[in-house]
């Protein structure tokens, strides 16, 4: 592969649903938790319960349907291939928007919001998208060699822009696609236009600033969060080999480790499957496992988490801050995107709004992007 764009689809063998549907079939079950929630993590049950949808009733070949049904190609980027979504607008005035997925996520989780962003009822709110897989997750290749970091991950996107045809774009991202977006902003100012995020990092600011309570409770919930809900970050910033070997070989090990941040993450009343739907959860468990992508995702976290600086950001830039979801308080956020124009304060969600709301994202984009086209 060179710079061209090849078009690509996603064929999964029959060989391979075959053979998921015999490892779920020979899985060998731990004992069950000695807690009636999910604390300790997926309970059995459930897990049994969603192994035998998987196996029985989930349809792959729908979800690779509707991937194929947007225009998908690789491309080689400094060494690596890189695989994307390019949903083009049928507005000729319609913006480049880079939409970044993170971890345990795939472009999949896109899927809802291309149709609204690229055909909207005004011309006016249209986009282009490009909607990357991040080396090493799904369908793009998985880097044979260290440093591919998210600094290094932010500078192929600069140049697959390019590439596809857009020197000046909007960006969106959420998870690793929030720290990606940022450092856009932060490295290639003169090719994007603006950033639209819904993880609010920053550090404190030298000076004193005044906190309001919001600004200290979501303090306290990531204070919470490294204590309760950091052991997968943990691990795969040390060891992601070592946990790699069982996720590539059950994929009851990757349902229980990727699927489990579905419920934990997201804004419900104790039924994740609420506001996403277990077809949609094991959309993206499943591009984890036909990709067998359990190492090379991981590895993100040994190459950048907590090592990422938190440059400041000067084009302009705005929030949408949900809920059940990382928060740091608006006065950190503020001195480090020093352009920050819209900022609201979600009534509800969690971490995978594009999944969990799908046309609440789509409104949200729609908003801060007219203050700036």
């Amino acid at each position: 592969m060179d710079t061209a764009l090849v078009p690509f689809r996603v064929e999964v063998p029959d060989s391979e649903l075959a053979d998921l549907k015999r490892r779920l079939a020979a899985t060998r079950w731990p004992d069950a938790e000695t807690v009636d929630d999910w604390s300790q993590g997926m309970p059995l049950a459930y897990a049994k319960d969603l192994a035998a949808y998987w196996a029985d009733v989930y349809d792959w070949r729908a979800t690779e349907a509707r991937l194929n049904a947007v225009p998908q190609f690789k491309t080689e980027i400094d060494g690596v291939g890189i695989h994307f979504l390019h949903a083009r607008s049928p507005h000729a005035d319609a913006r480049p928007l880079l939409l970044t997925h993170g971890w345990p996520g795939s472009v999949a989780e896109f899927l809802d919001v291309i149709e609204p962003l690229t055909n909207p009822p005004d011309p006016a709110d249209a986009f282009h998208v490009v909607a990357p897989s991040l080396p090493g997750y799904g369908f793009s290749d998985k880097p044979t060699g260290t440093g591919w970091t998210l600094e290094r991950i932010a500078q192929a996107f600069v140049t697959l822009m390019g590439r596809v045809g857009y020197d000046k774009f909007y960006a969106h991202g959420n998870d690793w696609g929030s720290f990606i977006t940022g450092i856009l902003g932060h490295i290639a100012p003169e090719h994007v236009e603006a950033i639209h995020l819904v993880m609010p990092f920053a550090s404190a600011p030298e000076g004193e600033v005044q906190l309001s309570q919001q600004d200290y409770q979501g303090l306290g919930a990531l204070k919470e969060f490294a204590a309760k809900e950091s052991a997968y970050a943990a691990v795969q910033s040390t060891k992601p080999q070592s946990l790699a070997y069982g996720l590539t070989d059950s994929p009851i090990g990757q349902l229980g480790w990727a699927g489990e941040k579905y419920w934990s993450w997201s804004d419900h009343d104790g039924d994740a499957e609420k506001v996403i739907p277990r077809d949609r959860i094991l959309d993206m468990v499943s591009v984890c496992w036909f990709t067998a992508t359990a190492a090379s995702s991981a590895r993100l976290y040994w190459e950048s988490y907590n090592k990422s600086p938190l440059t400041q950001v000067g084009v302009p830039t705005g929030f949408s801050v949900f809920p059940a979801d990382a928060r740091m308080p608006k006065p950190w956020a503020e001195h480090r995107f020093t352009d920050l124009r819209y900022w609201r304060e979600m009534p509800s969600g969690g971490h995978f709004p594009a999944l969990e709301n799908p046309a609440v994202l789509v409104e949200e984009l729609r908003a801060f992007f007219r203050l700036v086209r």
